[in-house]
């Protein structure tokens, strides 16, 4: 009998005006009302010379969370996937690039 594959979510939502994208096996109601429960949180495996700074905080910020609580008001969906991905953190419009501070000025040619 062949062992049954464990369900991969992606979970979006927001937090601190960016929105995070987190793979993860668990995902349920919980029993506090009003949250969303998500456990055993997948963090990919990176070379030693590529280490992705997003990723990085949320292995730092989650990495030791048996299960994250997450207000419904806040997730934006819940889908189940084949495969997980990698775990992001993206700005509210949903683009993963921030504009540089400040206005560019063009050169004015002579």
């Amino acid at each position: 009998m062949p062992k049954s594959k464990k369900p991969t979510f992606r979970i979006q939502f927001h937090n601190h005006n960016k929105i995070y994208e987190l793979y993860a096996h668990q995902v349920s109601q919980s029993q506090m009302g009003g949250f969303i429960e998500v456990g055993e949180i997948i963090f990919g495996e990176h070379s030693k010379l590529l280490i992705d700074p997003a990723e990085e905080k949320l292995k730092h910020e989650f990495g030791n969370v048996k299960q994250t609580y997450i207000p419904h008001f806040s997730v934006i969906r819940i889908d189940e996937v084949e495969h997980s991905g990698k775990n992001r953190i993206l700005d509210s419009d949903g683009s993963s690039v921030t504009n540089f501070p400040g206005q560019a000025r063009m050169p004015q040619n002579s």
